[in-house]
């Protein structure tokens, strides 16, 4: 088992079979945490975004999935999937507070920039 230094967080890893692991069932994986934190902070900044333009952006749902596979440098790499849903706001408005919390605020956008392969899906109203 792995942990935070607070304890807060404990976790039974798994490398998963990608990688030559062996893929435990009912395991969590690096890439798990990774998609867990990316969804918890881009909710953060969306939250964040929302309010300086006087919308309400808390009711939101990010997901985030994180696939792994060989890189064509060697080794291997990761790419990331976010959804953004929130029926409650306009798809026109979400979309754009999406863009922002993604282009300017978010700290796991501005480290996964230029090196990650990001796709980013909005649901709207």
């Amino acid at each position: 088992m792995r942990g935070s230094s607070d304890g807060s967080v404990s976790v039974d890893l798994s490398v998963p079979k990608a990688m030559g692991g062996p893929g435990k069932p009912n395991t969590t994986t690096p890439e798990h945490l990774f998609a867990a934190g990316y969804a918890a902070c881009f909710g953060g900044a969306l939250d964040y975004v929302g309010k300086q333009h006087k919308k309400n952006a808390a009711g939101a749902t990010v997901t985030c999935a994180v696939s792994i596979g060989p890189r064509d440098l060697g080794g291997f790499g990761i790419a990331v999937k976010l959804k953004v849903e929130d029926r409650s706001l306009p798809q026109a408005d979400l979309a754009a507070l999406a863009k922002e919390a993604h282009e300017k605020i978010c700290p796991y956008s501005h480290a996964t920039r230029n090196n990650v392969d990001v796709q980013l899906e909005v649901v709207g109203a």
